[in-house]
């Protein structure tokens, strides 16, 4: 009879397996992120529910019947129905179809200032960080005298006295051409730690350019901060954007946006509440999403949970 019992070990243990059979599958720092992002379910939901915003905004119009004009056959100040999910204006607007243009104009103002914000800070940051000397003095210096202006009435100062600046391109590049500074500091702050680290002496000692560093190794090894850089400013820009659109100082008739119907809509909220509640409660939710959002990829892009690779 043959024995087929496992053999034990001196101590009496089943033998441990080989290292060769320890079969594991090696993922890249990409599917790393991935993974601990889709385990943030908050995040997740977000992205869900920010993707059904982005197909509202801009599918929406063309699967809808009214747009955000005037219709003279739209009865006015009618409460929602069938016909008009959202209701109607007094002067007879489909409000649905008005909080799909304001929500798609919102959402153009918000990329546009995120990747224009994200764009300065890196090149501004990176710059100052890298050559230092008078270069850092003169750039930080620049981004003292922006800071100590508030941000929103320094905007408003500009969008009253530009030409255009009704239109979301206009008051989108304003936005982003004023908030950068904070994050071009956060971006200086870790560049000036990763030019001292041996492989920037090692390119500078191969005759590597400092446009090459910037551009092969500096930026690369910030571009989790600038990721989360761009949530957090796309979600500030929908606020700020409806802030200057209540102050009239922001997109303006024939266009739309969500916070110029929150400011058309305050003297009936009482009496017509379906034309505040929608575009409000639409600002809510994009400003919610995009800042969990941002939680989850910062959490995913902690450089302390890298060490687990298998």
């Amino acid at each position: 009879m043959t024995d087929t019992t496992t053999p034990l070990d001196q101590d009496g243990r089943p033998p441990l397996p080989d290292a060769e059979a320890i079969t594991t599958k090696e993922r890249s720092q990409l599917q790393l992120v991935t993974r601990r992002f889709f385990r943030h379910k908050l995040a997740v939901g977000s992205l869900f529910v920010l993707l059904l915003v982005f197909a509202f905004a801009f599918i929406g119009p063309e699967l809808w019947k009214w747009d955000h004009t005037l219709h003279r056959e739209i009865p006015p100040s009618q409460p929602p129905s069938l016909a008009h999910p959202f209701g109607t204006t007094s002067a007879g607007h489909d409000v649905m179809g008005m909080v799909m243009r304001g929500t798609q104009q919102s959402l153009k103002v918000a990329l546009t200032v995120s990747l224009m914000t994200a764009a300065i800070a890196a090149l501004v940051g990176s710059i100052a960080g890298l050559l230092g000397r008078w270069i850092d003095g003169a750039l930080m210096r620049l981004v003292d005298i922006i800071l100590v202006v508030p941000p929103l009435a320094l905007v408003a100062a500009v969008a009253g006295n530009v030409r255009g600046g009704s239109t979301w391109y206009a008051v989108a590049l304003i936005l982003g051409f004023f908030t950068w500074p904070v994050y071009s500091r956060i971006i200086r702050g870790m560049v000036l730690s990763l030019r001292e680290q041996e492989f920037i002496e090692a390119a500078r000692a191969m005759g590597a350019s400092n446009v090459r560093i910037i551009l092969r190794h500096l930026l690369p090894n910030t571009t989790g901060q600038l990721i989360v850089t761009a949530t957090i400013v796309a979600a500030t820009a929908i606020l700020a954007e409806a802030g200057l659109s209540f102050l009239q100082l922001g997109i303006q008739p024939p266009d739309t946006s969500l916070g110029l119907q929150v400011q058309n809509a305050m003297s009936a909220m009482k009496t017509r509440p379906w034309l505040f509640y929608p575009p409000g409660i639409m600002i809510l939710i994009i400003a919610l999403t995009i800042n969990f959002i941002g939680d989850g990829l910062r959490d995913a892009l902690d450089p302390r949970q890298t060490m687990v690779r298998r």
